[in-house]
């Protein structure tokens, strides 16, 4: 079976063996391709077509072509549609023919999304090899964790040898630091085979500042009209904005179609500026349900500052209209106190309530849902979201944000003490929402996750820079850094520092972490996850008890009903007996806590679940 998108820009192989090469550049008068031949290079002229386009069909070329376009003349630029780089963002591009690849996952049609477990990881900093070949050598591992999809970090093409992906100038192709587009689908083609799904980050609010030549020959991709922190926005709701909706859309559906990825994340939609109707972000959604959505399970989850829940909301038959789910930061944010205390910065809109807020985003979703958010100078944050099923939340403790945005790229076990991070843990991994790991977490990795890239002196001084400005904001940060430089992003040592250790699973503490993992995640997959399909909206109720307790009821899918009673304070807390179903926990922390209609107290740090085979 080949799979193939066809795009109506980028070099495209022909069923008769000719390449047709289409490029917008509305500002160039004249556009010409340079081809790479055995005999040397070839000046071939495009034509000039209505709108800016400019376009070729010639038999020159062949898959494994290296060609690049030349401006007016002048400027040499990569195609931005290239689908491989082997020399990075300044090289020529090369022409790949997706009919190359024969994939045999046919029968694939992904998995339900309450059945999700998300793996997050970055290729280059999992393994010691750093590439798409060694993910795939950690399925097995992965699978028997009880992951249920990998997540991986944006692979876009960006500059240099080492970055977090979020740099990417050129985004349909893979970075060639990773390997070789074959290699990205045989470990999509691997882990499919294993019952796993693949989603990937992709990046649509802004390109890297290093390798995008976008703006001198096609300006129309950018706006002054709205603004983004990294300088002028995208441009999807002004004029030539068709062309700009339609060069991402095709992105999404050719990651999906032509890889078989199982969903996307979309970054920080919130960057996204567009005052359209139907906006970019409903736009995409759409074509992605009518197209490859239509016959497999296909997963949109969103990154967005905003708590826009008209995005996430469900049909008639609990279907997403448009999004399946969103990355949770405000449960994050709650965790994050109440483990280790840091209330400054963004934490700082939770420091007051941190138990209510978490029992908020436990049971409605958000916990900002239209409320002023002094973070944000008051601006009013969120939509209300009790209307939507905890399906549509991503639940985590951690993620390459969290780490790697502190100075030092601490991870959370680094943080809190073992016994409250444990059961924060127990509260993560079983609650209805799809819970996403970090890399290494699972085994509390010893090494960090730090910020890396790999620019030019000059831009790399001013991220180095950029990035002290914005510790500032973290009163304990900026202590620290008192005393202590941070790393250099553009240094390797800082990227090497980041790589996953393997060789630790077996030794203390690793395996105790790991083991502790698998029995949650394995308790997920038996008591959980068969009782989630169908689960509706205004499913969750909660109430606080004291300062530090929670009691928390969903109704699942299936007509259960799911209980928590947790207790997150460091002295014990009283309870009734009117506060706990009448059946024995299915799962304690810590272990062997007996719990009856004799008990008054809940211990420090406490978390107790309960199953009920049906609800009233």
């Amino acid at each position: 079976m080949h799979s193939v998108h066809p795009m109506p820009f980028g070099a495209e192989v022909l069923t008769d063996g000719r390449v047709r090469f289409r490029l917008w550049a509305p500002a160039a008068t004249r556009v010409e391709l340079c081809l790479e031949e055995d005999t040397g290079e070839s000046i071939l002229p495009l034509i000039g077509e209505p709108g800016g386009w400019f376009g070729l069909v010639t038999d020159r070329a062949t898959a494994g072509s290296r060609y690049r376009y030349r401006i007016d003349g002048g400027l040499r630029v990569p195609d931005p549609a290239s689908r491989f780089q082997p020399e990075d963002v300044h090289g020529p591009s090369q022409v790949i023919d997706p009919r190359g690849w024969r994939w045999t996952d046919a029968d694939w049609r992904g998995r339900p999304w309450e059945e999700a477990v998300i793996y997050e990881l970055h290729v280059g900093a999992f393994s010691p090899q750093g590439s798409f070949a060694a993910v795939t050598e950690r399925l097995d591992y992965l699978a028997e964790l009880g992951v249920t999809a990998i997540e991986l970090m944006p692979i876009a093409d960006f500059h240099g040898a080492r970055n977090w992906g979020y740099d990417g100038v050129l985004p349909f192709a893979p970075d060639s630091s990773y390997g070789r587009p074959e290699d990205l689908k045989a470990l999509i083609q691997s882990a499919h085979r294993k019952g796993l799904m693949v989603l990937l980050d992709v990046v649509y609010n802004h390109f890297g500042p290093e390798g995008n030549f976008l703006h001198q020959y096609a300006p129309q991709f950018f706006t002054a009209r709205h603004h983004t922190p990294w300088g002028a926005a995208l441009n999807f709701d002004g004029p030539g904005s068709e062309t700009v909706r339609r060069f991402f859309i095709h992105n999404a559906l050719y990651w999906l179609e032509e890889y078989h990825f199982d969903g996307l994340r979309l970054d920080a939609v919130d960057a996204i500026r567009d005052d359209s109707a139907p906006d970019f972000l409903e736009e995409l959604a759409a074509a992605v349900r009518q197209g490859p959505g239509r016959e497999r399970h296909v997963h949109l989850i969103l990154e967005n500052d905003h708590n826009a829940a008209h995005y996430l909301l469900r049909d008639r038959n609990g279907r997403p209209r448009h999004y399946t789910a969103q990355w949770n930061d405000d449960l994050q944010h709650t965790l994050h106190i109440l483990l280790t205390g840091e209330a400054d910065g963004c934490y700082g809109d939770f420091k007051v309530r941190p138990v209510w807020y978490l029992g908020r985003c436990l049971a409605q979703g958000f916990g900002y849902q239209g409320e002023p958010s002094a973070y944000r100078g008051g601006a009013r944050r969120g939509e209300p979201s009790r209307a939507l099923p905890p399906v549509a939340f991503v639940s985590f403790l951690q993620n390459h944000d969290q780490a790697g945005n502190r100075p030092f790229g601490e991870r959370i076990h680094c943080l809190t003490d073992p016994e409250r991070l444990r059961a924060a843990i127990a509260l993560v991994l079983l609650a209805p929402a799809p819970p996403l790991l970090f890399m290494g977490e699972e085994f509390a990795a010893a090494q960090p996750f730090q910020f890396f890239c790999d620019f030019g002196p000059e831009l790399a001084a001013a991220v180095a820079a950029g990035r002290r400005r914005g510790f500032a904001c973290f009163e304990g940060f900026a202590q620290r850094l008192k005393h202590r430089a941070p790393p250099d992003p553009n240094d390797p040592n800082t990227f090497d520092r980041s790589k996953l250790d393997w060789g630790c699973l077996n030794g203390a503490p690793h395996a105790d972490w790991l083991g502790f993992y698998r029995n949650l995640l394995t308790l997920r997959h038996n008591q959980i996850i068969p009782r989630l399909a169908g689960m509706q909206g205004n499913a969750g109720a909660f109430r606080q008890i004291r300062e530090q307790g929670l009691w928390i009821q969903w109704r699942l899918g299936d007509g259960s009903g799911l209980t928590l009673v947790v207790n997150l304070g460091d002295s014990p807390l009283p309870i009734t007996a009117m506060e706990l179903p009448a059946s024995k926990p299915f799962y304690t922390y810590p272990p062997g806590l007996t719990i009856d209609s004799a008990t008054d107290r809940l211990p420090p740090w406490c978390v107790v679940w309960f199953l009920q085979t049906a609800l009233p």
